[in-house]
């Protein structure tokens, strides 16, 4: 047996911490030194641009709120969310941190998460300049965890160098799936490189099919498909790949692993991945080709404004008033928001967002701008923030897809496993 505790089980030591420090935060003002100072921790994950511009909009509030300082700390997305367990369940977490929609229900259900409702209700924390829609992407259960600190939506980015070289169209909004695959054989036999990245092991395009399909990942506390479901998903990606659209199966598998840098469209390996919206400039940084970027196939009312990500507070804070002025400033002050930019997504107030979406110069910056003013119009409404357990329902997804991939199971057989694992990662009896 070794000394390793998984995030989960440290996650529910933390529940202790905040009902311990919770009642004490709760009774009065933020407590500052014996001079009257703040030191607010904040805790995100990002890579080094990220800090840069995220320690540039701190260093902005201190200058206005001389009081307070930060104790700063970053580090990559990898690992980030162990961190942030361990840190909660020492009873040293921050009072600042950075979440999303992966793990939010579950630190919200354990109760680490401060209700900001009292907060926006009585205007300390403005949200009257977001979409609805994306500060509800907020609520669980009733009570606002935390703060959208983007929008983002799901992009379909393409080699449009590629394209161009063999006189080859390119993908478009509104294309059926079927139509995107028979793009793709086309492009794989033309240019000689896979049209697609195979995305059956991505949830991020198996819940946009879901939903074009009437229905949803979740449905309350239960998940909103059945094994029916993933072996229709299932068969159709390896229709994909009998048609020779995608990579083999040891290349999707290098897609299914690998960050942000290093995926398919950019390494070579296939002319399209499967990621977020605002990951342009990231995924231009890393090839010399030309991108693009368009909606996922299928009916784009099936995607919404999804928060990219949220600042939340902790439930036990002593500086809980002080950090949430500080994601107030942060989302809502034009000169901090022309400092993150859209890094962690296009802005969730919508004033800033025009101001810097009209002081963007990074063309991958403007691309990504501009397939999301293209989507708003079109985008359904945000379904609920997804259950605790999801960040296991998404990596049993790909563990069940490369079953597929492989051979090693039938679609259906893979998807009846990934059903069992996912009802099970959620505490579905």
């Amino acid at each position: 047996m070794t000394g390793h505790i998984s995030r989960r089980k440290l996650l529910a030591a933390a529940v202790a911490v905040p009902v311990l420090m919770g009642t004490a935060a709760a009774c009065g003002d933020d407590e500052g030194g014996d001079d009257g100072n703040v030191e607010l921790s904040v805790f995100w994950w990002g890579a080094e641009a990220r800090a840069a511009l995220t320690e540039k909009a701190l260093a902005l509030y201190t200058s206005k709120h001389p009081t307070v300082t930060f104790k700063k700390t970053w580090q990559a997305n990898q690992g980030y969310f162990d961190k942030l367990a361990t840190l909660t369940a020492g009873g040293n977490p921050p009072d600042l941190f950075q979440i999303d929609d992966n793990y939010i229900a579950e630190y919200a259900s354990r109760n680490v998460t401060l209700d900001l409702t009292p907060y926006k209700d009585d205007g300390r924390l403005d949200v009257s300049k977001f979409p609805e829609s994306l500060w509800k992407y907020g609520e669980v259960d009733g009570k606002l965890a935390g703060l959208a600190f983007g929008e983002n939506t799901q992009g379909l980015v393409f080699n449009k160098s590629l394209l161009d070289k063999f006189q080859l169209p390119a993908p478009t909004t509104g294309m059926t799936w079927e139509q995107h695959i028979a793009w793709a054989v086309t492009v794989s036999k033309t240019a000689k490189v896979p049209g697609t990245m195979d995305p059956s092991g991505s949830y991020q395009a198996f819940w946009v099919w879901l939903r074009q399909q009437g229905k949803d990942l979740y449905n309350g506390k239960e998940l909103g498909f059945t094994a029916q479901d993933v072996t229709a998903w299932f068969e159709l990606w390896k229709g994909a790949r009998d048609k020779g659209a995608t990579p083999p199966a040891d290349v999707i598998h290098e897609g299914n692993v690998t960050d942000i840098s290093k995926q398919l469209v950019v390494t070579g390996k296939a002319a399209t991945s499967w990621v977020w919206a605002n990951q342009m400039p990231e995924l231009k940084k890393n090839t010399k080709d030309e991108l693009g970027v368009v909606a996922f196939p299928g009916d784009p009312s099936a995607q919404w404004a999804r928060a990219s990500m949220y600042f939340s507070v902790f439930r036990g804070s002593k500086h809980k008033d002080t950090a949430v002025d500080v994601a107030n400033f942060l989302a809502n002050d034009p000169e901090a928001g022309k400092i993150l930019g859209t890094d962690r997504g296009l802005p969730s107030n919508l004033d800033v967002r025009k101001v810097v979406a009209d002081s963007v110069t990074d063309p991958a910056m403007k691309q990504s701008i501009a397939v999301e003013a293209e989507l708003v119009p079109k985008f359904g409404p945000a379904p609920a923030v997804p259950l605790p357990g999801h960040s296991k329902v998404k990596t049993e997804l790909v563990k069940a897809a490369e079953e597929a991939q492989y051979g090693r199971q039938t679609p259906a057989q893979a998807a009846e496993a990934y059903v069992t694992a996912a009802k099970s990662a959620i505490g579905q009896g």
